[in-house]
């Protein structure tokens, strides 16, 4: 049987490293503080992963870059209902009511409701207010939304 249909071949395949989403040109690598101490987990666990040595130094580099260029913002200390990064919206469209957290680029999970601050929904929420809505251009179609709720209540995890 060919070495192709065996799973000998992938034991011994390198770990594959997936590079970081590229912050845009000029844009500041804001982060949350979950954000910041998950970047600074990944860097110490970096050791036991099984990378080949220029994949492992690679990623270190790219990790030990973020970390060095992250801008810590903190969360309001005052109630808000205006939009500003690490709030958690609720808004309302003609597709339902969904919540997104808006967080830095090496934070945004979209499967998980977190958005990079630089997202076009991102961007068209920032700034805004309970009861303000947006008009919200993509792809499958321009979408109103109402912003419904602010808060910034820290996440859970």
């Amino acid at each position: 049987m060919s070495k192709a249909f065996t799973s000998e071949e992938t034991a011994d395949a390198p770990a594959i490293v997936v590079p970081r989403a590229p912050l845009p040109d000029g844009v500041p690598n804001y982060v949350t503080s979950r954000g910041l101490a998950r970047l600074r987990d990944e860097l110490a666990q970096l050791r036991g992963q099984g990378f080949e040595p220029a994949a492992l130094a690679q990623r270190r580099a790219e990790l030990e870059e973020r970390i060095a260029s992250a801008e810590l913002v903190a969360l309001p200390e005052a109630p808000t209902d205006v939009v500003r990064f690490g709030a958690n919206v609720t808004v309302r469209g003609e597709n339902g009511v969904r919540r997104q957290r808006i967080v830095g680029v090496d934070e945004a999970d979209p499967a998980q409701g977190r958005i990079a601050f630089v997202a076009p929904l991102a961007r068209a929420l920032l700034g805004r207010a309970v009861g303000d809505t947006i008009l919200l251009r993509a792809p499958r179609g321009d979408e109103e939304l109402e912003i419904v709720a602010v808060d910034y209540a820290p996440d859970p995890d």
